[in-house]
């Protein structure tokens, strides 16, 4: 009857050990992902070549994935007389440590 103990015993903690290394894992993989951001501004300042925009006094950079809407929340693709200096904007933005924000998605806003 005492191998029984001992064989339940050690697969008793073979599980311990394997839900422990789960928790620890899926927590890691939470602590990596990014903080979300909404912000609502002029645009200060923009450089199409680095892909980067300045709201304020946060700089923001969009990629590939970065979707753009108009002032009617329809998709457009961004261009330079679209998104210009002193343009009001929407961003929601991904921030990950030791990285830039980035713009998940950018709304024109109408002029005030």
């Amino acid at each position: 009857m005492s191998k029984e103990v001992n064989v339940k015993i050690k697969f008793f903690g073979k599980e311990v050990i394997l839900i422990v290394c789960f928790i620890f894992f899926s927590s890691a993989l939470a602590f990596a992902q990014g903080k979300d951001i909404q912000t609502k501004g002029k645009v200060m300042e923009l450089d199409f070549a680095k892909k980067t925009v300045i709201v304020n006094e946060k700089t923001f950079v969009w990629d590939a994935n970065t979707l753009f809407y108009d002032e009617k929340r329809s998709p457009i693709s961004i261009t330079a007389d679209r998104l210009a200096k002193g343009t009001l904007v929407s961003i929601e933005a991904t921030w990950i440590k030791n990285k830039p924000l980035i713009i998940k998605k950018l709304t024109l806003l109408p002029p005030k």
